[in-house]
């Protein structure tokens, strides 16, 4: 990735982020297996897959919001997503590996050779997580950063050297440094394994040299010697080590740059593992400790501790053991886009996500409320397109890690996901409770009306500021002056097809002009149905279908 002057758009960054996210989700359980160090916990993959999966998902919902958003702003909000976003030792490091990297490039001098800039903030990236760890192992994901970083250096100095050269000298560096990591770390070695984090950092550079040169590099195995091997298969029953900390404590941190070094050494006498990283007033801690009370204090006197995640690592174990399911019954976990929505769905039962344009759910997220729920089998209507691929993930990450089984039924509107709430029925069979839901989403053809605000060519010709915009299955169909003319001419051509029931939710100013399509579903289509809510939803001011 380079910036703007070195050759870079916004879409080769989304491109890349995504390549890397569905990696990460691949290769989550190979590397969660692989995770002895620095506690055997089993969710290295996991947290790396989902530090990664939260800066993919804040800019994918930037871009739907902005179409023009700039490669600046872009990179600094995925830089300052995954910040937010990360979880684990090793998906901490790898944020500030991103923030470093993207730093390095905005600063860069345009005139410098692309090769040697993107190999420097490869270098810079490096250095920035030995810094923010407090006591820095090597046979781990620095040292396999480390390797990449040099090898970067190395390719680039060549006269002749492209970005891609550069790149895949990293990749392949990365992944010679990841099968020596048993030699350099005993425990490792012992387990048989290279090191979890490590592991994830190649998928990671792998994904570069994927989007860089469009070959996917071979599919890297162990090393002769070593075996994969679950974690639960090594522990004690009732705790990690005899000596070790028995706890993780991460939080955000809102706290002036100068208060961070007293707290790296107050954390520092507290525990291991500590990592702190973040700049400009914000920080995510890391830290595995004993006292947690102390760990939490020592955050309030630098400064706003905020999102405090606390993990027993044995209670972590014996969780991931086989036992009996504490799960009973079925939900519904519902995406909703306005207040009005939410209590619609809320009403019918479902467990509520809010969302729609500019605030799509992370993956994480709609994890956290398939497993909130504490259904033995969950039903989840993502109802937005954009947001499918990201319940999908959360579904498959749920399955893995909890007893749980979950299906995704692809709605891509929020009247989609109304109907196929009304047919839900937890006294049926599961899969027949879905195949019905599914079928009612499908059949329920849906639109919407909205205002343009900028100037753009549209499936139904040119459109300026203030137009009215009538959607239909999710492309624009519709361009007129006037927002209820649009609205009526949307709803028509919806029941063209027959229909026997025609819901239509107000959003934001919307309450008027849905009573007035209303009025004319009534008078035009007197065996119709009409069903109005106030969903509330921004943006669109009409959400309609009809069934």
């Amino acid at each position: 990735m380079e910036p703007v002057s070195h050759g870079i758009t916004l879409d080769g960054v989304a491109r890349f982020v995504d390549i890397a996210t569905d990696a990460l989700s691949s290769a989550r359980e190979e590397i969660d297996s692989l995770n002895v160090y620095p506690v055997p916990d089993g969710d290295t993959g996991t947290n790396m897959f989902l530090t990664v999966s939260a800066a993919r998902d804040e800019l994918r919902a930037a871009r739907a919001a902005d179409p023009d958003l700039s490669l600046e702003a872009g990179m600094a909000l995925l830089a300052r997503a995954a910040l937010m976003g990360a979880r684990g030792n090793s998906g901490v490091i790898l944020s500030q590996m991103l923030r470093a990297y993207v730093a390095h490039l905005a600063g860069a001098d345009g005139q410098a050779p692309r090769a040697r800039t993107i190999a420097a903030a490869m270098s810079a990236a490096t250095d920035a997580s030995y810094a923010a760890v407090g006591t820095p192992v090597e046979g781990t994901i620095l040292t396999v950063a480390r390797a990449a970083s040099d090898a970067a250096v190395t390719a680039a100095e060549d006269a002749d050297a492209r970005a891609r050269d550069v790149f895949t000298a990293a990749a392949a560096a990365a992944r010679v440094a990841l099968a020596r990591t048993p030699e350099q770390l005993a425990v490792l070695a012992q387990a048989g394994v290279v090191d979890a984090g490590g592991r994830g950092l190649t998928v990671v550079l792998d994904a570069v040299e994927t989007t860089a040169t469009g070959r996917r590099p071979s599919p890297w195995s162990a090393p002769i010697g070593t075996h994969h091997i679950r974690v639960a298969s090594h522990l004690p029953d009732d705790d990690l080590t005899e000596d070790g900390p028995g706890y993780e404590v991460m939080y955000l941190l809102d706290a002036p740059d100068d208060t961070v070094p007293a707290l790296r050494a107050s954390l520092a006498g507290l525990g291991d593992s500590l990592v702190v990283v973040g700049g400009d007033g914000l920080w995510n801690v890391h830290v595995h400790v004993d006292d947690v009370g102390a760990a939490i204090e020592a955050g309030i006197g630098a400064g706003r501790p905020y999102r405090i995640r606390v993990t027993h690592f044995a209670e972590q174990i014996a969780a991931a053991r086989p036992r009996p399911s504490t799960r009973a019954g079925r939900k519904v976990v519902a995406v909703a886009a306005g207040p009005g929505l939410s209590a619609l769905f809320a009403s019918a039962g479902a467990v509520v996500v809010d969302g729609g344009p500019g605030q799509r759910p992370s993956t994480g997220q709609l994890l956290e409320a398939i497993i909130d729920c504490g259904a033995a089998e969950v039903v989840v209507l993502p109802n937005d397109g954009d947001t499918v691929r990201a319940a999908e993930i959360a579904a498959r990450t749920a399955e893995a890690e909890h007893d749980v089984q979950v299906e995704v039924i692809p709605t891509q509107a929020q009247v989609q996901g109304l109907a196929a709430i009304s047919v839900h029925e937890p006294g049926r069979g599961f899969d027949a409770d879905v195949r019905e839901m599914t079928a009612t989403a499908r059949h329920a053809r849906h639109g919407a009306v909205t205002i343009a605000a900028r100037q753009a060519i549209t499936m139904a010709g040119p459109c300026e500021p203030g137009d009215a915009l009538g959607v239909i299955a999710g492309d624009f169909a519709v361009v007129g002056q006037d927002l209820e003319a649009v609205a009526t001419e949307v709803l028509e051509r919806l029941l063209a097809g027959g229909g026997e029931l025609v819901t239509i939710v107000s959003g934001d100013g919307g309450v008027e002009l849905a009573a007035t399509v209303a009025a004319h579903v009534e008078d035009r289509h007197p065996t119709v149905d009409v069903a109005v809510h106030d969903g509330g939803q921004p943006r669109y001011p009409l959400l309609v279908s009809v069934e």
